[in-house]
């Protein structure tokens, strides 16, 4: 086995620290360490409330998780729009990142927003719900190729997501973020829409290494065995790192 490292988990929206539930445990046998992380206003911090939450938000509560438990040359894995949070913490916190796992996740160019890579009507349709309700409604489980039992528990641990993150432009240094080791976990079946640009623009660019897993978005509760194996390739414990 390789050595140990460290591994920080953020989620996307909707969800929160819940979701890598059959993922945590096995990083943990395989000898690693493991931190998933609660971002502000969704999971078991909802109870906080949308109002002043923004992207800046949660990229420091990812921060505040690096900081304060010391770690060094971490796997910073983000799913779906975590990519924009994990983005914002390498910039951030650069000397204490090791590598970025995009999980099905948003690649942002230096400058996009959340919205920036969505289709016109998803921007229309979103912005409106935020305007009216300042958050993000949770979308349906079966968006994310989830169905019966794994469906239902989805669905009932979602919550909204906070509205003021969905705008807001994330400002980097491209050059620096470039420098780290960078794995994006495809997933085809069903492919998600909304990350179109980014599975595409992975494929374009040198640098990168590019997994797939035909399964849904939701790999870590549809497919945890062969995310997994995705993780500890990361680490080390398996070929193609």
């Amino acid at each position: 086995m390789s050595t140990p490292r460290d591994f920080v988990l953020v989620h996307g929206a909707w969800h929160g620290a819940w979701c890598w539930k059959r993922i945590l445990p096995a990083l943990w046998a395989a000898g690693h360490r493991a931190f998933a992380v609660s971002l502000s206003g969704v999971g078991e911090r909802a109870h906080l409330g949308p109002a002043g939450i923004t992207l800046d938000t949660h990229i420091q509560d990812v921060a505040a998780v690096i900081e304060a438990e010391e770690l060094q040359q971490c796997i910073l894995v983000g799913h779906s729009y975590a990519g924009m949070v994990i983005t914002g913490v390498a910039d951030r916190l650069h000397e204490r990142i090791g590598q970025l796992v995009y999980l099905d996740a948003v690649v942002p160019w230096p400058g996009d927003a959340w919205s920036s890579r969505h289709s016109d009507e998803t921007r229309t349709q979103r912005r409106a719900l935020i305007a009216a309700q300042g958050v993000l409604p949770a979308a349906p489980p079966s968006l994310f190729g989830l169905a019966d039992d794994d469906a239902a528990w989805v669905e009932r641990r979602q919550t909204p997501h906070p509205g003021g993150v969905y705008d807001q432009p994330l400002p980097y240094d491209a050059d620096r973020w470039a420098r780290l080791p960078r794995r994006f976990i495809d997933c085809t079946a069903p492919a998600l829409a909304t990350i179109a640009a980014s599975r595409e623009r992975v494929r374009r660019e040198p640098g990168w290494i590019v997994d797939e897993i035909a399964t849904g978005h939701d790999a870590m509760i549809s497919a945890p065995l062969a995310l997994l194996d995705c993780l500890l390739a990361a680490a080390g414990d398996r070929p193609g790192t």
